[in-house]
Order: C-alpha cells, then structure tokens, then sequence
C-alpha cells in the first residue's frame, strides 16, 4: 500500500474531528449549533497543533430503528468533508476513519480516494472497516453477514488498482479487465489503514495494511493485536513492512474540573492523560487518536493547546 506514516520509532496523534457526526455516543452539547465555519477552525486547530491527521466517519442512511437511536442522522459524507478541509488545511493528512467499503465498488472507492490524494497533495488516508449497522447494509443492498468477505475482496481489488495505466480483477463479487482509475495518488498507491476489534480484523492489517485504526482496545490486548499483525505481515511477505499501530485513550479533559452533568471524560488533566499515552508506547502503539471534550468551542479548542504544550512534552520525556 502506500506506507507507514511515523517513522524511525516515533510516534503521532490525531483526531476524528467533531460535528461532522452529531451521533450521542460522541457529541458534546455545543456540537448541535455549530457551523461550517467552526468546523474548519478544528480542523486548522488541530493543524496548527501538530496532528498528523484529521478523521471524518462514514454512514450513509441511518435506519430508524433501536439499534441505532443514539446514532442520529447527521452524518457528513466523508470524501466531500475530506475534499473540502482539504482546501483549508496544508499539511494534515485526510483520514476516513472508517470507510465502510461493503458499500462501494472498490473502483470507486479507489476513483475516490485517489482523486482526494491528488488533490490534497498526498495527504489522503484510507481507513477503512466492514461496518456494523445492519438495517444501513440492507438499505443499501448490500448483504451485511458478508461484510467481512467483501472487505477482504475489496481490499485485495484497492492493492493493485494504481499498478499500472489499467487493472483487472477477477473475486468472487467484484470482475473487470483493463479499466483505468486517475488521478493516481500522489505516492503510487493509497495510504491504507484498517480498522476493527476482531483476529480477523487484526489479520487484515497485517496482510494489507500500512496502519491499524483501534476501536477501544484496553492496553492488554496489545500484544495480541500487535502479534496477530505481524504474524499475518510475515505470512504474506510483508515481514519487513513498517505498520501504524493506533491506540484510541478515553475522552479527556484536560484545562479544568469536568461536569458530571455533561457527556463524560474518563481522563481528566495532563498527568494522567500523559501516564495513559507513554503506558500505550510501551506496550507498542505509536499513533493516537484522541478524543477531547469541551462544554463550548473555546473549551473545546483549549484542549489542544494544553495537549500540545503540557501532555506531549511529557510523553517525550518519558
């Protein structure tokens, strides 16, 4: 794919950004009125303080349905959000965090992406996953206990689609031959990462990812993850590979006391947030993708300043 993005035993941050969903299970209360123009200042925020990256998720119709009551239905659509900021930032890379690829044809996808890379300079990261609402996939047509063999497919389809002017492909769901997708990403091949919380999943990065994107994982399940990546990295060639490891802390708060009245932080103030992230290093994560919590934007955009001046110099340090 096309590559790692931390280098030489370092390690990076960035962050999903906020009201491009209004799902509960992530909004703060000032997300419900924010703007356009407030979601650029995240996103230039986070730039200014040294993410790597900026995420936007990806559903496409939210069922009405129990499962996804506190899911809502304000779901920006990923690529046009991704395209967009694009043009706003300069050197922040673009990640889709994640990209339910059941959903599209992998020429699409590829079509996509690559058009996001060229466009942004390079700065476009695949992530992708196999999805988890059901009522969405048969919305779409798409058959949901399938999901994983279809991202397995598509994957297989993405590796070898910028290998030369035109491609061919022969699976199971997905045939054609001699077709060509340009612009091309800017390296040759799309930065790829996978997510999940499954050996399934795990396998995946190893056999075709340049990165893991976590769901939650507790710190003991690491050398797990990590042995299940390289394990299937050795089993396919990709032995030598170098692959970004994510690791997703708890929601932090970090300039202040925090209401227990409002959506909850399992973190709160820089020492404790800075012990979490070094304990993640040591166990052999190396990107992070925090999630901060704020009562307002400016509290909000607090939390990346402290997380930059306070929180980084001290996992450095360590």
């Amino acid at each position: 794919m096309g590559g790692a993005l931390v280098k030489d035993g370092g390690w990076v941050y960035g962050v999903q950004l906020p009201i491009q969903t209004l799902t509960l299970n992530l909004v703060d209360p000032w997300e419900d009125a924010a703007t356009v123009a407030d979601l650029v200042t995240v996103a230039q925020k986070a730039e200014a303080t040294g993410h790597s990256f900026i995420g936007v998720c990806d559903h496409v119709a939210v069922p009405d349905n129990e499962y996804a009551a506190k899911m809502r239905t304000t779901w920006y659509d990923t690529v046009a959000t991704l395209g967009f900021l694009a043009a706003h930032t300069t050197d922040v890379k673009l990640l889709s965090v994640v990209w339910i690829a059941a959903y599209r044809h992998p020429l699409q996808t590829a079509s996509s992406f690559g058009t996001l890379d060229h466009l942004s300079g390079g700065r476009a990261i695949l992530g992708v996953g196999a999805g988890h609402v059901e009522a969405e996939f048969d919305a779409l047509g798409v058959p949901f206990h399938e999901r994983g063999a279809i991202l397995d497919e598509s994957l297989e389809a993405l590796s070898s689609v910028f290998d030369g002017k035109y491609a061919s492909f022969k699976g199971e769901r997905y045939s054609y031959s001699d077709v060509g997708v340009s612009p091309q990403p800017a390296s040759g091949s799309l930065t790829t990462w996978i997510g999940g919380n499954s050996k399934a999943a795990w396998r995946r990065v190893g056999k075709f990812g340049d990165g893991y994107i976590p769901m939650g994982n507790s710190l003991d399940q690491y050398p797990a993850i990590i042995e299940e990546i390289r394990s299937a990295a050795d089993a396919n060639g990709r032995g030598d590979a170098p692959i970004d490891i994510g690791y997703m802390p708890g929601w932090v708060h970090l300039t202040g006391e925090w209401g227990s009245d409002l959506p909850p932080a399992m973190i709160v103030g820089t020492e404790a947030y800075a012990a979490d992230l070094r304990a993640a290093r040591e166990a052999g994560a190396n990107t992070v993708h925090v999630k901060f919590r704020g009562r307002t934007l400016a509290e909000y955009l607090e939390q990346y300043d402290a997380f930059v001046e306070e929180v980084v110099p001290l996992v450095n340090e360590g």
